[in-house]
C-alpha cells in the first residue's frame, strides 16, 4: 500500500498533506524518515510514525453520528448535504458510507463505514437486526392502534409489516417502536396505517449500537473497541 493512501485510510492525513508531511521530515517507517509518501508500504509490519505519532492501522473503520436534520444518508448528492459532510476532510475519501438509511428529517443513531461486508450483514432482510426509535405523533395511540402495529399493518405495495414493539409515554403521543426491517419510510407510513403522522422520529439503537447521548447533533466519534467488538460478533449470528 503506498504511504499516502495508509496515511489518508487511517484517517490520519489527506493525501495532499501526507505529501507535505514527508517532504518535510515528518514521517518515517521503521524508524527511517521517508521523503517520498508515494513509496509503498506493508500495513501489517512497517511501523509508520507521522509527527511523531505512531500510526495505528485497522483495516474496517466504524463511526458513530449523531444525524441531524437535513442531511441525506448518502455518500453524495447532486442537490442535499449528505451525511459524509458532516465528517472532516481527512475522512471523506476513504470509502466510508452510511450503513442504512435514515431521511432527511430523521434525527439520531448512524453507523458509517468502510466494511463492505458487515454492512451487508446488517442490512440484509434475513438478518433481523433491530432498531429502535423514539417517536412523536400527531395523535393519540390507542390501545387498538398499539396491537395493530404491534402485530403487524399493511403499508405501501401490500406489505405486510412484522411485529414491532410498541413503548409509550403516559400522553401516548410519543413513546419508542422497535422494529427489525427497514423498509422506504417505514414508521411513518405504519402509523398512516392507523390514521396517524409521526412528527418527530429519532434512531436510537442499532443492532448492538446504541446512541452516545454525549453527541449532539452533527457530532461524531469513533466506536470503542467493546461497540466494534459487540458490532463484528453480532453479524457472526
Amino acid at each position: 500500500m503506498r504511504l499516502d493512501k495508509f496515511l489518508s485510510v487511517t484517517a490520519t492525513a489527506t493525501r495532499s498533506e501526507a505529501g507535505k508531511a514527508a517532504r518535510n521530515g515528518k514521517i518515517t517507517v521503521n524508524g527511517i524518515p521517508c521523503k517520498n509518501a508515494s513509496v509503498h508500504i506493508d500495513p501489517e509490519k512497517d511501523a509508520v510514525e507521522y509527527c511523531g505519532e505512531l500510526v495505528a492501522y485497522s483495516k474496517n473503520i466504524y463511526i458513530m453520528l449523531n444525524k441531524p436534520q437535513g442531511y441525506v444518508s448518502a455518500t453524495e448528492d447532486g442537490k442535499d448535504k449528505t451525511v459524509i459532510e458532516l465528517l472532516p476532510e481527512k475522512l471523506r475519501d476513504i470509502g466510508l458510507f452510511p450503513c442504512g438509511r435514515l431521511d432527511k428529517n430523521t434525527v439520531g443513531l448512524m453507523l458509517l463505514t468502510n466494511n463492505g461486508e458487515l454492512g451487508h450483514k446488517l442490512l440484509a432482510p434475513k438478518s433481523h437486526v433491530s432498531k429502535t426509535y423514539g417517536f412523536k405523533c400527531e395523535n393519540i395511540l390507542s390501545d387498538d392502534d398499539v396491537a395493530k402495529l404491534e402485530s403487524g399493518v399493511y403499508i405501501a405495495g401490500g406489505y405486510l409489516t412484522k411485529p414491532a414493539k410498541i413503548k409509550l409515554s403516559p400522553s401516548r403521543t410519543e413513546g419508542e417502536i422497535t422494529i427489525t426491517e427497514g423498509k422506504y419510510h417505514q414508521i411513518k407510513l405504519m402509523l398512516e396505517a392507523v390514521k396517524n403522522k409521526i412528527t418527530e422520529l429519532e434512531r436510537l439503537s442499532f443492532g448492538p449500537l446504541v446512541k452516545d447521548e454525549k453527541l449532539q447533533r452533527g457530532e461524531w466519534r469513533y466506536l470503542t473497541e467493546l461497540e466494534t467488538e459487540m458490532l463484528e460478533k453480532h453479524c457472526q449470528k
